[in-house]
């Protein structure tokens, strides 16, 4: 399991974590909107019900291979009886259900596959059924986006090693001192610098002494992505032997075109 991620739906904070890569949100917090003393009652209550357990079982039987049928049955004819009891544990031991599980410690609670804790959050509150599941798709958005931009960055960084070893196999003389050799290296590094964002690492530096990172960190998706394919084609230029202030004008201009294409991408998604 990981580590839970806190979306709040109306004032109530709401656990999510991931178990063996599928989302589960945590039905004991969604239950305190329906009694914030004792969630554990209503996270037992709604167990007990027969149309639960039959929601329950039918989302076991279409997703775990592992679910015990067998003693499914008799859990489900008794269900809903006024001697009939069930638990998150309980109902584990007895079917080796997977959709829901009981996790101690920092994190501790009962937490519930997204389809089921939705289930479960309509029976507290349609309502807050509602406003959980705008929550939870705003924090899918966010997800997604962050790995987009890890995506591209370390896209950036993979190329970053392609251009480094131009720039040895190239213009690193023999018997250069490590100081000589970081020279080049940064002044190469500050080639792509300075056609993307018209500004050296140290002037970027010098300029926002408060940042932590450096001047790519700060980079935009379409400007990462500039970024990538300057670094490919400044390789092949240094390998064509193409003098530095002869590349930094080519890839001044290979950027303005390219961040003019991206922007116009970006517009026409934004019109559909």
């Amino acid at each position: 399991m990981s580590k839970s991620t806190i979306i709040t739906v109306k004032e109530v904070s709401i656990r999510t974590l991931k178990v063996n890569g599928e989302d589960y949100i945590s039905i004991t917090d969604i239950a305190k909107q329906k009694n914030p003393v004792e969630p554990k009652d209503v996270v037992k209550n709604w167990m007990r019900l027969k149309n639960t357990l039959e929601y329950l079982g039918l989302w076991e039987q279409l997703n775990n291979p592992g679910f015990k049928g067998v003693d499914f049955d008799p859990l489900l004819k008794d269900a809903g009886s006024n001697a009939f009891t069930m638990s998150p544990t309980r109902w584990v031991e007895l079917t080796r259900a997977i959709g829901v599980v009981t996790k101690n410690g920092a994190d501790a609670g009962t937490y519930a596959q997204r389809d089921i804790a939705f289930k479960f959050a309509s029976w507290v509150s349609v309502e807050f059924e509602l406003y959980l599941i705008k929550e939870f798709q705003r924090l899918k958005e966010d997800e997604q986006k962050q790995v987009g931009w890890s995506a591209k960055r370390e896209l950036a960084k993979i190329n970053y090693h392609i251009h480094t070893d131009a720039i040895k196999n190239n213009l690193i003389p023999e018997k250069l001192t490590p100081v000589q050799t970081n020279i080049i290296y940064a002044s190469e590094a500050d080639v792509l610098n300075m056609a993307m964002f018209g500004i050296t690492a140290k002037q970027w530096r010098n300029v926002n002494p408060d940042l932590k990172g450096n001047i790519r960190d700060f980079a935009t998706i379409n400007e990462l992505i500039c970024l990538a394919n300057m670094e490919n084609l400044n390789s092949v230029f240094i390998n064509e032997k193409i003098p530095q202030t002869e590349r930094l004008v080519k890839l001044n201009h290979i950027a303005i075109h390219q961040m003019k294409v991206l922007h116009d991408v970006g517009n026409r998604k934004h019109l559909k």
